[in-house]
C-alpha cells in the first residue's frame, strides 16, 4: 500500500485546488440571489477539507511518481473528482438520487454532455454555471491543469501527463519540460474560450449564456442551460460561432501551440489529420443536407444545410449540442451522424472517441493488408504525412480498437439484458464510450438519460470515465498484473 500514501498528498492538493473552481458559481450566486450560494460554499468547504486532510496527514511520504503511481492518481481524481462535484447538485436540485447526481457530475466532467436533468431552463444559474464549469475543467483535463504546479511542489508531472493525454502519440512533447508544454496549451485554451464568449455576445447570446456555453463548447462538452439546448437560440448567428469554435476545439491543440508558438499558419496545412477532419466534415454536411433536402425534411436547401452542419458537426466533434431532433431525420442521418462522433475529433483535441489519427493509421494498415495479398514479398510500411508509422504504434492502435469494440459490445449486450430497446442501448454506449452525450431513440437529442435504471446509468457513468481516459489507463487498474510488485 506504499502507493496509496505516495499519491495521497498530490490527491489532496489537487482536491484543494479544485475546491478553489467554487468560487465562480458561488460568485454568480450571490451577485444574482439564486438562492444556490449556501449549498456551494457548503460543497467548496468539504472539497477544501477533504484535500488538507489528505495533505497533511501523508505530506511526508511525497516522492517521485512511478508510472503506476501516475496512472492510479488520474484514475483516482476523475472518479473522486465527479463524487466532489456531485454534491452541489444533491444540495440544490430537489429529489435528485446520489445516481442521478454522480452520472451528471461524471458527464461534466469528462465533458460528455449527457444529462438526466429536465427543467434546466429554471435551474439556479450558478448550478448550470457550475455544471459548464466541470465541462471546461474536464475538457483538457484536471491533470493536465496541476502538471503545471506539481513540479513546484516536488513531484513531476511527467507520469501523470502520459496516462492522460490523448492520442496514441503520446511521447512527443511540444517543449522541453512536460511544464511548459501544460502552461502553453492551456493559455491556448483559456484564451480560444474567452474569444468564443466574446462571439457568442456579439451573436446575440446573454452574457451568462455566452460565458456557460463558451466553456462548453471549447471543452466539447455539449451541457446547456436550456432545455431545447442550441434550439433555444434560433439563431444562425450563435450556431455559426458555435459551428467555428467547435472545429477550431476539434483540432489538435499540440497545432494550435504550433501555430501560436511559431506565429504561422503552416502548421495547419502539415496537419494530415486535420485535412482528414475538414475533408470528412465537408462531405458529411454536403450528402446529408441533400438526403434532408430530397426527402422533404427542409424543402429550403439552405436550411438543410443549416441544420445539417449543425448538428453534423456538434455531434461529431462529440460535443452534443442540438438544434433539431435528427431522431426523426431518414434513418442514415442519425446514424451517420452517430458514426461520425466515434472517430471525427483529432488526437490531442478535448473530444472523444477512437480519434481521426487513430482512423487513419486503421485504414492506412487494413490497405497494407490488401496489398500484402497481391504482393506477399513486398515491403509495404505504414505511412501518415509520409512519415512511416513504427509496427508497435500500428500494434497499440489495432489493440486499442478491438478493446474499444469489445466493450462496445459488452456493454450494449448488458444494457439490453437490463431491459432497453437495442437502438437505445446501442447508442447509449457509442454515445457514452466515445462522450459525445445525446444518443438516439430514448436518448434522443429531443430526450435525455432520465429513462434509465439506476444500474443502466451506472453502466454508462463507467463507460463515460473508460472513454475520458482513453479505455487502457481505466482498465490496467483492474488487471492482477498491474499490481504486482
Amino acid at each position: 500500500m506504499a502507493w496509496l500514501l505516495t499519491i495521497s498528498p498530490v490527491a489532496g492538493l489537487i482536491a484543494m485546488a479544485m475546491s478553489l473552481t467554487y468560487l465562480l458559481p458561488i460568485g454568480i450566486s450571490l451577485v444574482l440571489q439564486d438562492g444556490a450560494a449556501d449549498a456551494l460554499i457548503l460543497s467548496m468547504a468539504l472539497n477544501f477539507a477533504a484535500g488538507a486532510m489528505l495533505w497533511l496527514l501523508t505530506r511526508r511520504h511525497k516522492r517521485e511518481l512511478s508510472l503506476r503511481e501516475g496512472i492510479l492518481l488520474v484514475v483516482i481524481v476523475w472518479s473522486g473528482g465527479a463524487l466532489f462535484a456531485s454534491v452541489p447538485l444533491l444540495l440544490t436540485i430537489p429529489g435528485l438520487s446520489f445516481t442521478d447526481a454522480y452520472f451528471e457530475a461524471t458527464s461534466g466532467l469528462t465533458a460528455t454532455g449527457a444529462t438526466l436533468l429536465s427543467g434546466l431552463d429554471l435551474l439556479p444559474p450558478s448550478v448550470n454555471v457550475w455544471r459548464a464549469e466541470l465541462q471546461w475543467l474536464g475538457g483538457m483535463g484536471v491533470i493536465v491543469l496541476v502538471v503545471a504546479i506539481l513540479p513546484m511542489l516536488g513531484v513531476g508531472g511527467r507520469q501523470i501527463s502520459k496516462a492522460e493525454i490523448p492520442g496514441p502519440m503520446k511521447d512527443e512533447q511540444l517543449t522541453p519540460r512536460v511544464t511548459q508544454t501544460a502552461k502553453g496549451l492551456w493559455l491556448i485554451y483559456s484564451a480560444l474560450t474567452v474569444a468564443c464568449g466574446y462571439a457568442y455576445h456579439a451573436a446575440g447570446m446573454g452574457p451568462l449564456d455566452a460565458m456557460m456555453h463558451s466553456f462548453t463548447t471549447l471543452s466539447l462538452g455539449g451541457f446547456s442551460s436550456h432545455d431545447a439546448s442550441f434550439g433555444y437560440f434560433d439563431s444562425p448567428a450563435v450556431e455559426l460561432v458555435a459551428i467555428c469554435f467547435m472545429i477550431v476545439a476539434g483540432l489538435n491543440f499540440a497545432t494550435h501551440f504550433l501555430v501560436w508558438r511559431s506565429k504561422s499558419l503552416r502548421p495547419y496545412a502539415r496537419d494530415t489529420e486535420a485535412r482528414y477532419f475538414i475533408l470528412v466534415i465537408v462531405t458529411s454536411i454536403t450528402g446529408i443536407a441533400i438526403l434532408l433536402h430530397n426527402a422533404g425534411v427542409y424543402p429550403d436547401f439552405l436550411a438543410a444545410v443549416r441544420y445539417a452542419a449543425f448538428n453534423i458537426i456538434s455531434v461529431g466533434t462529440t460535443t452534443g449540442y442540438a438544434t433539431a431532433d435528427y431522431n426523426l431525420w431518414p434513418v442514415f442521418a442519425p446514424l451517420w451522424i452517430l458514426f461520425l462522433g466515434t472517430f471525427l475529433s483529432c488526437s490531442g483535441s478535448t473530444g472523444g472517441g477512437i480519434k481521426m489519427m487513430r482512423a487513419v493509421i486503421l485504414y492506412r494498415q487494413v490497405y497494407r493488408e490488401i496489398k500484402s495479398l497481391a504482393h506477399p514479398r513486398a515491403v509495404n510500411p505504414v505511412k501518415v504525412a509520409g512519415q512511416v508509422i513504427a509496427d508497435p504504434v500500428v500494434f497499440a492502435v489495432l489493440g486499442f480498437f478491438f478493446v474499444w469494440v469489445a466493450l462496445l459490445v459488452t456493454m450494449t449486450l448488458i444494457l439490453g439484458w437490463s431491459g432497453l430497446d437495442a437502438m437505445t442501448a446501442f447508442s447509449a454506449v457509442v454515445a457514452s464510450l466515445n462522450n459525445i452525450g445525446p444518443g438516439l431513440h430514448q436518448v434522443g437529442p429531443a430526450t435525455n438519460f432520465a429513462v434509465l435504471t439506476d444500474f443502466q446509468t451506472w453502466v454508462l457513468a463507467f463507460a463515460m470515465l473508460l472513454g475520458r481516459l482513453e479505455l487502457f489507463a481505466l482498465l490496467v487498474v483492474f488487471t492482477p498484473a498491474f499490481w504486482r510488485k
